[in-house]
């Protein structure tokens, strides 16, 4: 750098290179604009395994407050983005969506003192980010209360559908085994299986299903869990609504929603995953206390009917970073590593908002027992 700059000095004739003072300053200036022009080559945060052996899953909390705000917009896309960027060093099998993609399902005037935008605006915003992952790695998603009726979960109708058609994404067609009808009778992703296989953990299946789901649909589940092809899969339930946030981790018995007929986080427990022996996991979203991450997260584990430990996880973002009128969420997401003992799964959390600026990424990682821990899904 500093033969370049005295190069280009001694090509210039107004000025005089004994004048030490100008030699110093311009030379200053060329270092600054070289750190500066490399700074910003810099990518964004590229994350690795702890073991590189294992395999991982994403879990996204629900992306509600990202889409009713077009200036939070950004913020999910990037989430999507930097999910599909780490596909590869990541082993990402699949993404985990907790649910509420919109603030309102269907409503055409933007509720002002909540949202700035309609609830197709919404559908557009959220189906977008998608677009980042699609043809690239299954998504499965377990729709939320926002997700159904006019505002929340008024009846059961939804858009669901319409923006996530099973033919969207191919990587549906390596994965998906079944489905169930939804509240319409219509053939949708909201009550879908997912089968997964590795060489250390043998065979996985993942279960979606629809919000406050219906006495059938739990059953639908059962049936295919305890079926003869399914029996010895390893089950992970996808739920929207099921634990409260906080340290009590208590199962949700009541929910003041319209939408019938319909079973609460304890039913869903009673009727399905403590009677079906092989759901060994049971993750879900909807509780939140605004800036708590703690109000946003809780973990538990009980023993079902067969003895066998089910750990239980909510995970939300919706109110963080601002409240509910901030910008979302802050990125944060999780990273659930599947170690290759067959039975550990690791957690963290990350941001990939703060990983992106080297400025940030001191920010991007929380370490706190209840953001990085380990969880069993015993054999």
């Amino acid at each position: 750098m500093r033969e370049l700059t005295e190069h280009y000095l001694s090509s210039r004739k107004f000025y005089n290179l004994n004048d030490m003072k100008t030699k110093a300053l311009l030379l200053t200036a060329c270092t600054l604009l070289a750190t500066v022009q490399a700074t910003a080559q810099k990518r964004a945060e590229r994350l690795s395994l702890e073991n590189p052996e294992s395999f991982s899953m994403i879990l996204m909390g629900d992306p509600q407050s990202y889409v009713k705000y077009d200036i939070n917009q950004p913020v999910f896309e990037l989430t999507t983005a930097w999910t599909a960027d780490n596909i590869e060093n990541l082993k990402i099998k699949a993404v985990l969506v907790t649910g509420d993609l919109v603030e309102t399902n269907d409503n055409a005037v933007p509720v002002r003192s909540m949202a700035n935008q309609t609830s197709r605006q919404m559908w557009e915003s959220v189906s977008r980010s998608f677009e980042r992952l699609d043809n690239k790695v299954p998504y499965i998603i377990s729709p939320g209360n926002h997700d159904y009726g006019y505002r929340s979960a008024e009846n059961g109708r939804t858009c669901f559908p319409e923006y996530f058609p099973v033919e969207r994404n191919n990587k549906w067609n390596d994965a998906l085994v079944a489905l169930y009808p939804n509240r319409n009778g219509d053939q949708s992703l909201e009550n879908a299986a997912f089968e997964f296989s590795d060489k250390n953990w043998g065979k996985l299946l993942v279960i979606s299903s629809e919000f406050a789901p219906r006495d059938e649909v739990l059953e639908w589940a059962k049936n295919l869990c305890t079926s003869d092809k399914y029996k010895n899969h390893r089950v992970i339930f996808l739920t929207h609504s099921y634990l409260k946030g906080g340290a009590k981790a208590e199962r949700i018995v009541s929910e003041g929603y319209k939408i019938t007929p319909r079973n609460w986080g304890q039913a869903i427990w009673d009727k399905l995953i403590k009677v079906t022996p092989n759901i060994r996991c049971v993750i879900c979203g909807h509780a939140a206390e605004p800036d708590s991450f703690e109000g946003h997260v809780s973990f538990r584990e009980d023993k079902n009917d067969a003895g066998i430990t089910v750990p239980q996880m909510m995970f939300n973002v919706q109110a963080l970073g601002g409240g509910w009128e901030g910008n979302g969420g802050d990125g944060w997401l999780r990273i659930l590593e599947f170690k290759p003992d067959g039975k550990t799964v690791s957690i963290k959390t990350y941001s990939p908002l703060f990983g992106i600026s080297p400025t940030t990424k001191q920010f991007a990682h929380r370490t706190g027992k209840i953001d990085q821990f380990d969880m069993i899904l015993e054999k």
